[in-house]
């Protein structure tokens, strides 16, 4: 699975890039794609493919909003693996990664404000990946507003007719000569 999703961000990114006015002119021989792309059945199949992942974002950002853990473990795929901003470098399966939400939720008074700004998606017909800027913001149990933004990448599979995440990865930008993450920053 990852191999796909890799192979999927790579093209995307190659057609991103300087050379990407060629991608839709070149042909890999091997697979008739255009520009070696992960070829679709049609426009309308893959426009179809990044409503339904956008549907999916949707119902996660409304999960966290709520604080529903059952809800946001409902978006993974059981063998998820997400490189997250809290420890460990990664969690292996959706059940692990229950625990960095449920604490995240036990440390806030209320529901959470969440925002997805900037989502970009690309699908296929059965994988696709997004990124985005996501905005968290709440008041923390001990009276304490706390506001951060995110950078958020996430690799998805449709398994069985639905679409679920396989992969994802948050981030904040690190100042490396202080060697201390930058959470204040803003888009």
């Amino acid at each position: 699975m990852r191999d796909v999703c890799v192979k999927l961000l790579f093209s995307v990114l190659v057609c991103m890039g300087p050379a990407g006015a060629a991608c839709s002119r070149r042909t890999d021989e091997a697979s008739g794609s255009p520009g070696g792309r992960i070829p679709m059945t049609n426009e309308g199949s893959r426009a179809n493919s990044e409503a339904e992942v956008r549907a999916l974002i949707e119902r996660l950002v409304t999960a966290v909003r709520a604080k529903d853990l059952d809800q946001v473990s409902a978006a993974y795929a059981p063998d998820l693996v997400a490189f997250d901003i809290v420890p460990p470098l990664q969690y292996v399966g959706a059940e692990a990664y229950r625990k960095p939400w449920r604490e995240l939720f036990e440390l806030y008074e209320g529901g959470l404000q969440y925002e997805v700004r900037d989502l970009s998606v690309t699908a296929s017909d059965d994988v696709a990946f997004s990124h985005s800027l996501n905005h968290l913001m709440g008041t923390m149990k001990t009276g304490h507003k706390t506001e951060l933004w995110l950078r958020w990448t996430a690799c998805y599979r449709k398994i069985q007719g639905k679409w679920l995440i396989v992969h994802l990865q948050a981030s904040v930008p690190v100042d490396m000569a202080k060697g201390k993450a930058l959470v204040d920053l803003k888009p």
